[in-house]
């Protein structure tokens, strides 16, 4: 049995979405971290469906989601260090805080 292509598009729309809105209502640097890494794996999804469905006996595709994925770990990385400083200095990561950080 073979899933169609239109159920992991559906997926990889529904996190897109999901991602997209968790970044733009969330007030928690961290929150807004994980929702970008949400949308950064709907893309992968999509390399991955596309290579399987239009170039089946090649592997562009899941080497685009592996190389995205190395980026969005570093993404990762670099983003909870600055966290952490932020969190240091400030004593909060809410987004409303960071004002504070201008002066």
């Amino acid at each position: 049995m073979e899933i169609q292509v239109e159920y992991y598009l559906i997926i990889s729309t529904i996190m897109l979405f999901a991602g997209v809105f968790g970044f733009l209502t969330r007030k928690n640097t961290l929150a807004m971290l994980i929702s970008v890494e949400l949308i950064l794996n709907a893309t992968d999804i999509n390399f991955a469906v596309f290579n399987r469905y239009l170039f089946p006996e090649q592997l562009e595709g899941h080497f685009f989601a592996l190389f995205a994925i190395a980026i969005a770990a570093a993404e990762t990385a670099i983003a909870i260090a600055i966290i952490i400083n932020i969190y240091r200095n400030v004593r909060s990561i809410q987004v409303k805080d960071l004002e504070e950080m201008k002066h």
